[in-house]
């Protein structure tokens, strides 16, 4: 049973660990392969799995804070894989969009990242990720949760 007083089995570190030590890698395959960052890639992500964001809506999707995602909208930009656009609810902000070559190349990296995917969780049968995946998202969820109930 694991010593829930021992660091190593603290969950909130254990996932934290776990989540740098999974970034790490896919840093240095999209890092080698595309010329990418961490933060412009789930820019593009977000981009690509959604449609335009404004950077608000980027941080709150990519749960990333202001400056990073400033900061890689700028290098999307600059590389034109990302365009802005007025937006008209709000004129002090912009939507920002996949460019065609922005679409490209998040349609090349896709199936790299889920190549990733697989050998990650290799040690996984086919329903073990499956409850995998949802306990992450109910682990999440109850994140929000408790943060909203700080906010308010």
């Amino acid at each position: 049973m694991p010593d829930p007083t021992r660091l190593a089995d603290f969950v909130p570190y254990l996932m934290s660990v776990t989540t740098n030590a999974v970034s790490d890698l896919i840093a240095d395959e999209y890092r080698s392969t595309y010329g990418l960052k961490i933060p412009e890639w789930r820019v593009m992500a977000v981009l690509g799995d959604s449609g335009a964001h404004t950077q608000r809506e980027l941080v709150h999707a990519t749960r990333m804070d202001k400056v990073a995602v400033n900061r890689a909208c700028k290098v999307l930009e600059e590389r034109s894989l990302v365009r802005r656009s007025p937006n008209a609810q709000d004129g002090r902000s912009h939507h920002l969009e996949l460019t065609a070559s922005g679409k490209t190349m998040h349609g090349k990296i896709m199936p790299h990242a889920l190549e990733i995917e697989q050998r990650l969780l290799t040690p996984l049968n086919a329903e073990e990720r499956v409850q995998f995946v949802s306990l992450l998202h109910r682990i999440n969820a109850s994140a929000e949760a408790l943060e909203e109930g700080k906010t308010k």
